[in-house]
Order: structure tokens, then C-alpha cells, then sequence
């Protein structure tokens, strides 16, 4: 049942990231975006990582995938659609995506992968609670704060941008 349902989430994951990178209406990216990242999350609770599985459910799923959401929604762009690329750009953007998987491909087949020995450490909430509310060395509290002010930027600047787009089009 492991291997079926590793199989079933890898292609769930490749099929909606192809759908995700080749539809051209904003919105159904957005939501096959979403179900690539739930079967990621999938994954990881397949591997008994639940708190990697929360956190992807969580703050890509649940955060990332709604902020882009909202945004589409808030700009006005629900209907929008893509013009088809050239053919130059739909060539390289080929290339490019066929030479990086051989690269990973090539890598991986190079490496001898061997398992690890080294025995299971047991997993402490409290100390994983405290490292993720820290400002010390082993805290993460800086690196959450100042992804939050990139997201805001991204944000704002996102619909700066589809608001003077569309009083361009207005005054016209």
C-alpha cells in the first residue's frame, strides 16, 4: 500500500506542476499549485514527518497558495489569461528544463547512496517550540519575520502593479 500511494502522490505531483507551468488562466495555476503542494505534504507523512507535513500544510498550502489567491482576487485578474509564448521562449524555457533534469538525473545516479547508522533521535516538542520562538543562535524567529516583510512587499508591489495596469486600460 506504501509503494501505491508513493506512486499515486509522485503523480499527482508531476501531473498538476505540468498543469500548474502550462495553463494559461492565473487561477487554475493557483489551485493545481495548491494540490502539488498537498501531495508534497502527502509525502511527508508518509515518511513520518509529521511536523514537516504540518508545516507545509500550513504555511505553503494553507499561507502561500490563499496569498496568491487573495491577490488574484483583489487585483481583478480572475479571468485573466496568458498569451501563448513564442516559440524561441517555449524552446529555451525546453531546453533549459531538460538540461537541469539531466543535471539532477545525472548527479543522482553518480552518488552511492548508502543508508545512515546513526541511531533515531527522539523528537522533543518543547525543544523544537523553544528553537522556533528563540532570537538566539539556534532560533528561528528572524528568518520567519523577515519572509513575512518579503511576502508584504511582494504583495503590496504585486497589486501596485495590477492596479496601475488597470488605470492605464481605464484611461484609454
Amino acid at each position: 500500500m506504501n509503494v501505491f500511494m508513493f506512486y499515486l502522490f509522485s503523480g499527482i505531483i508531476l501531473i498538476f506542476s505540468l498543469l500548474s507551468i502550462t495553463t494559461r488562466r492565473i487561477l487554475r495555476a493557483a489551485v493545481y499549485l495548491l494540490c502539488v503542494l498537498l501531495a508534497t505534504a502527502g509525502l511527508y507523512f508518509m515518511l513520518n514527518y509529521q511536523f514537516m507535513a504540518a508545516v507545509q500544510l500550513t504555511l505553503y498550502a494553507g499561507g502561500i497558495v490563499v496569498l496568491i489567491i487573495f491577490s488574484i482576487l483583489l487585483t481583478s485578474h480572475i479571468s485573466h489569461r496568458f498569451k501563448r509564448p513564442d516559440l524561441t521562449n517555449l524552446l529555451m524555457g525546453i531546453s533549459v528544463a531538460v538540461i537541469g533534469g539531466g543535471m539532477v538525473i545525472a548527479t543522482l545516479l553518480s552518488h552511492h547512496f548508502q543508508a545512515g547508522s546513526a541511531p533515531e533521535l527522539p523528537v522533543d516538542m518543547t525543544e523544537i517550540g523553544n528553537q522556533l520562538l528563540s532570537t538566539e543562535k539556534n532560533g528561528y524567529v528572524l528568518p520567519f519575520e523577515l519572509i513575512s516583510i518579503l511576502l508584504l512587499a511582494a504583495m503590496i508591489a504585486a497589486i501596485v502593479i495590477a492596479k496601475k495596469e488597470k488605470n492605464k486600460k481605464s484611461e484609454i
